[in-house]
């Protein structure tokens, strides 16, 4: 068994004890990703010297008394949207190829404050633009359970990290599913917090109304302690919540008992695949016996999510994407004729196909006579949504369905046919609109392949979240879940 399997208290106790030290568990992540990475694609840049440097340092400080944070000398990645100073970040496109940041994102400076040890830089949809992976501008990521199958995305090399024994967690971001749906496909834990509970400073935004930072682990209890290390208010962003932060590791306590569930009839209708429906369905079973009650229910402005989230995100991605110029950081052309030029040469040349999709759509959905028709509507249907989920949290304490459609298809299967890739969303998508918290937790296999459960919580309320997912997952026994190739 790999000493990524233990959970995190166990691996602490190792540790603390003497019995493992950090620069071994160092080196076992950098051995797995040499003999598992040529297949799987998951890392764009390793940390190794910075790595070794740091569990050597760490070791030292364990030869010392004292207790030690949960995440002391744990070895995680880091998704390559999430800048890390002096290690490259880049956005999975070409167009950021030579950028080495100056700072750490805010997360990465909790995360270096617990003394976690960061392996290095994580695969995605370039700009974090896709649900597969296929974007990245420099290869795909493959899924650990079936090499033929993408991982999901855009966080595909932090779900196939986590899950191919990698690395013990990763950091992931969530705009519209990127943490939950890879989580799914990868039989691994994904959770999107509260928008605003994680700072996204130093988070190279796609769409800021929607982006947001968090954990991949193998459990819920890890997941409890990687969020808490990362919450908190940040003065840098505007955006981040100053709310209290409560001890989420107290809410794991197993007892569900008398929870309301609401199932949206619109998760499990038209579009679902039977298998996944049925998985679905027994995960509710195990929340009757232990003593939860639910119930269906509608959300019924969830058919227009989709395209409600595209005009929307792509809008924001075309405003924040403008600063990608070739002027200031970043890819230029060479030799270009006059300024124009530069600027059209160098956006051209260093984004992929479906950025410039979205750069399109977002440009045009802004666009003087379209604005009030396409953006403005969209976000009256946002209010909506929003609005769907208030009144049901007046009555239920969550909302449970399926991460994803399906399990993980088959790369190059939707590759050239946007629409139906945009569609694998449409679980994930209304979460993100409603700014709520969700997390993915396997719920069973259909045809060896995992399906994902989501948990849907009210505004800050991670604590019923994670204690429902814990209750669930200590329950069902699908915790040790895990790929052939782990």
């Amino acid at each position: 068994m790999s000493v990524f399997d233990l959970r995190l208290s166990e691996l602490h106790n190792r540790l603390q004890n003497k019995q493992l030290s950090v620069t071994e568990l160092v080196e076992h992540s950098f051995k797995r990703i040499a003999e598992t990475d040529g297949e799987i694609g998951a890392f764009l840049t390793l940390n190794e010297e910075g790595a070794r440097k740091e569990a050597q340092a760490l070791d030292a400080r364990l030869s010392e008394s004292g207790e030690r944070g949960l995440l002391f000398g744990v070895p995680a990645g880091i998704k390559d949207n999430i800048v890390t100073e002096s290690l490259r970040t880049t956005c999975g496109s070409k167009f950021l190829d030579n950028h080495d940041p100056i700072y750490d994102a805010t997360v990465v400076s909790k995360l270096r404050s617990a003394q976690s040890v960061t392996i290095g830089k994580l695969n995605m949809d370039e700009f974090a633009m896709g649900g597969s992976n296929e974007n990245s501008a420099y290869r795909a990521v493959r899924n650990p359970w079936n090499l033929e199958r993408v991982p999901g995305g855009s966080s595909g090399g932090s779900a196939a990290s986590v899950a191919a024994g990698q690395v013990y967690f990763s950091l992931g971001s969530d705009t519209g599913g990127s943490i939950r749906q890879p989580a799914a496909y990868c039989g691994v834990v994904g959770l999107k917090p509260t928008y605003g509970l994680v700072s996204r400073f130093g988070l190279v935004a796609f769409a800021s109304s929607l982006d947001q930072i968090g954990p991949i682990t193998k459990n819920v209890e890890d997941s409890a302690y990687v969020l808490q290390a990362i919450a908190g208010h940040d003065h840098r962003d505007s955006t981040s919540a100053n709310v209290d932060i409560p001890d989420y590791l107290s809410a794991l306590t197993g007892d569900v008992k008398g929870l309301r569930i609401g199932v949206p009839k619109e998760y499990l209708g038209q579009g679902i695949d039977p298998q996944v429906k049925e998985r679905v369905l027994e995960a509710l079973k195990v929340f009757e016996s232990l003593g939860a009650v639910w119930e269906e229910i509608s959300l019924p402005h969830t058919e227009y999510a989709v395209a409600t989230y595209y005009l929307l995100a792509s809008s924001e991605a075309s405003s924040n994407l403008a600063r990608f110029d070739g002027v200031r950081y970043g890819v230029r052309a060479d030799n270009p004729a006059n300024l124009l030029d530069l600027y059209r040469r160098s956006r051209s040349e260093g984004f992929g196909p479906e950025v410039k999709r979205r750069i399109m759509l977002g440009t045009y959905a802004l666009s003087s006579g379209y604005y009030d028709a396409y953006y403005k509507k969209a976000q009256q249907v946002r209010t909506l949504i929003k609005r769907d989920f208030d009144q049901a949290f007046e009555q239920y304490d969550l909302i449970i369905g399926p991460t994803a459609p399906t399990t993980a298809f088959k790369l190059g299967e939707q590759v050239n046919d946007p629409l139906t890739m945009y569609l694998n969303d449409i679980c994930t998508i209304p979460v993100s609109l409603a700014g709520v918290p969700a997390i993915s937790v396997p719920c069973g296999l259909a045809e060896g392949l995992p399906v994902g459960l989501q948990i849907i919580g009210k505004p800050f309320d991670e604590s019923t979240v994670l204690r429902a997912a814990h209750a669930f997952e200590s329950q069902a026994g699908f915790r040790d879940l895990r790929p052939a190739l782990s």
